[in-house]
Formats: C-alpha cells, sequence, structure tokens
C-alpha cells in the first residue's frame, strides 16, 4: 500500500501519478486507467480544497481472479451536509473539474463514502480489471 499526503497542489499531482503507476501495474485498460486516474485527481482536489487535505492510500486488490486497485481518500475537515445533494448529477461547487462525486462515482466500479459534520470525510473507490 502506498500513502500519500495531501496538503498542497503538487500532492495532488503525486497522487494522480501513483494511481496511474498502481493501475498499469494491475493491468487495467488504458480506458479504465483513465477513468480511475481522473476520479482520483476529483476526488484528491476534493480533499485538498473541501477537506483542508489529508491523505490517499493506493492499494492493489484482487477479488476471485480479478484485479483491481482501491483509492482510499481520508480527511478530518467539515464534512458534508448534505451527502444527498452532493452525490446529485450535475451538482458540484464550481471549484473542482466539474465532475464533482457523482461524476467520480461514475468513473469507477466500486464508491463508498462515509462522512459526518465536524469529523470528515472517508471515499473508497476501487476499480477492476476486465
Amino acid at each position: 500500500m502506498t500513502e500519500l499526503p495531501i496538503a498542497r497542489d503538487d500532492d495532488v499531482v503525486r497522487v494522480r501519478q501513483a494511481v496511474r503507476t498502481a493501475a498499469v501495474a494491475a493491468k487495467l485498460s488504458l480506458v479504465d486507467q483513465t477513468k480511475l486516474v481522473t476520479a482520483a485527481s476529483e476526488l484528491a482536489r476534493n480533499t485538498l480544497i473541501y477537506g483542508g487535505g489529508g491523505q490517499a492510500e493506493i492499494e492493489p486488490v484482487t477479488s476471485d481472479r480479478r484485479r483491481g486497485v482501491r483509492v482510499v481518500f481520508t480527511d478530518a475537515g467539515p464534512g458534508i451536509a448534505d451527502l444527498d445533494l452532493a452525490l446529485t448529477d450535475g451538482y458540484t461547487s464550481g471549484n473542482g473539474m466539474g465532475l464533482g462525486l457523482s461524476g467520480a462515482r461514475r468513473l469507477v466500479d466500486d464508491f463508498d463514502i462515509v462522512t459526518a459534520v465536524g469529523e470528515g470525510t472517508r471515499i473508497t473507490v476501487t476499480k477492476w480489471a476486465r
């Protein structure tokens, strides 16, 4: 597992590069690599901007005979007050890539979010090789 801090813009780039490296190692197709890297980039930026920074954990995973990559983003920020709204298609605060959480969720195979106001947010995404 690779753990990377997310405290500056440069860290978002490092997370993106590490996710791409893990996706290549897991033999994800180029399309699936791009989807995972795009989702990870959006979520890392959200961690920085809205969560006040945090970390990303990147790890290879297997299930049956499938290989994939799991990325967990955690922050101790303010949390998401209206999770239903934040997960609504097309919702964006206007500061990110425009994907929002719903866009990132569509790009990956598994998406889980745990958030509490005043306690932070933990988002786990997984992309599986086809």
